[in-house]
């Protein structure tokens, strides 16, 4: 097996792995509700994607990078509704300002490789809100743990097509999401271990 169909079956890999995770998420959000969920990092995903959609249709001519965000949208952007974005306007209002900044203009002034490099930024950038979320806030019940893990393996295989596809602006631009979701999984976990924790003590009290 070459290594350009070992790329491509990391990409297919991806794809899939993507949605599990935002799968997870929107189980989680169904059940549990969205407690300790950010819509700011949520808002930008569904931005985000449409710039990938973009990207992967015009310039990459990549169908795994297409489905890979188009697949998402629609459990994206029922997580963003219950996280009642009209009644934040002002955060999905900076989300969009933000994303035009860092992603929109860049592909207008330097072409695709400026707006990949700009959205590799916003990508990392746009998980910081969910990490402040989860260091401010001690309810995460609404964060799937899982769902960020599955991000990290999912960026993992995504490096590794862009490797074999020699595209690097993405490669970089997935790398360091990849980072913020093994953060945003690791802050997830300690918290749900801290929820558990005092449940345990109020049985241990009560009883």
């Amino acid at each position: 097996m070459t290594l350009h169909s070992l790329a491509l079956s990391a990409g297919w890999g991806g794809v899939l792995l993507g949605m599990l995770g935002t799968l997870a998420q929107y189980r989680r959000a169904n059940l549990l509700g969205v407690e300790g969920v950010s819509l700011a990092t949520w808002v930008l995903f569904v931005f985000m994607g449409c710039f990938w959609i973009s990207y992967g249709a015009v310039s990459a001519h990549s169908w795994d990078v297409v489905l890979g965000s188009v697949i998402l949208l629609p459990m994206q952007l029922s997580i963003v509704y219950r996280l009642k974005p009209w009644q934040s306007w002002g955060v999905t209002a900076r989300s969009l300002v933000f994303f035009v900044v860092s992603c929109v203009l860049p592909t207008v002034l330097w072409g695709w490789a400026g707006g990949v490099y700009g959205t590799g930024v916003a990508m990392t950038v746009n998980r910081a809100p969910q990490i402040v979320e989860l260091i401010r806030h001690e309810d995460a019940s609404g964060v799937s743990v899982s769902s960020w893990v599955l991000g990290v393996v999912c960026t993992a295989l995504w490096v590794f097509y862009y490797s074999g596809e020699h595209l690097w602006a993405p490669l970089v631009a997935t790398f360091f999401a990849g980072l913020a979701n093994g953060a945003i999984a690791l802050l997830a976990s300690w918290r749900h271990r801290q929820a558990r924790n005092t449940l345990i003590a109020e049985r241990v009290f009560v009883a």
